[in-house]
């Protein structure tokens, strides 16, 4: 049985986009991208929104302008080793093609269950949106928060309304961007629920 956990890359007022749903003030330097690298070797399953789906597709293939060094090609080759679960009504086969990904139309939190207790290491739901019902439910096992120093003042909030959840921190670190890595994990570490 697999874990779930949940990342984002927020602003200081706990935004992950901003009011036009852009986020590339969320671009990680060097030694973030290697903490990225490296915790995807626990992961085993991706659950994404659409959106956030497409935007990973990047890294299917590896561009011919020999722009990726090291860490890049082993972030995409440690990306296409697990399996990607696209959550889209709007998806279709062809857009999501092969390389471990599936779609399915809607996510339900049983559903999520399942997914979670045949994956054989951690699940990371990835997006505020498709992760909110998860988070509410109280689901979520660990929070990893990239919190950039920027206030947004609006935009997509990376945690739902009407979350109430006890957590501890379990790790941090700071980066020369001045970007800080939390690490959080919820005190109740029992199973996931499945309604």
């Amino acid at each position: 049985m697999g874990s779930l956990s949940f990342s984002a890359t927020v602003s200081l007022d706990g935004f992950a986009a901003d009011r036009d749903g852009g986020i590339d003030w969320t671009v990680p330097d060097a030694d973030l991208f290697r903490l990225h690298v490296e915790r995807m070797a626990a992961v085993s399953t991706e659950v994404l929104g659409r959106r956030t789906f497409l935007m990973m597709k990047y890294w299917d293939s590896e561009p011919g302008d020999g722009s990726w060094g090291p860490d890049e090609r082993e972030f995409a080759r440690r990306w296409r080793g697990i399996e990607k679960i696209a959550v889209s009504s709007t998806l279709t086969g062809a857009e999501v093609g092969s390389g471990g990904a599936r779609l399915i139309s809607g996510l339900t939190l049983p559903g999520l269950a399942r997914i979670v207790e045949d994956a054989p290491g951690e699940v990371e739901i990835f997006g505020p949106t498709t992760a909110a019902a998860a988070i509410r439910a109280g689901m979520v096992r660990d929070f990893r928060f990239f919190v950039v120093p920027r206030v947004l003042g609006g935009g997509l909030r990376a945690l739902p309304d009407h979350a109430d959840l006890e957590l501890r921190l379990v790790e941090h670190q700071v980066f020369g961007s001045g970007i800080v890595f939390l690490h959080y994990s919820s005190r109740d570490r029992g199973g996931v629920p499945i309604d």
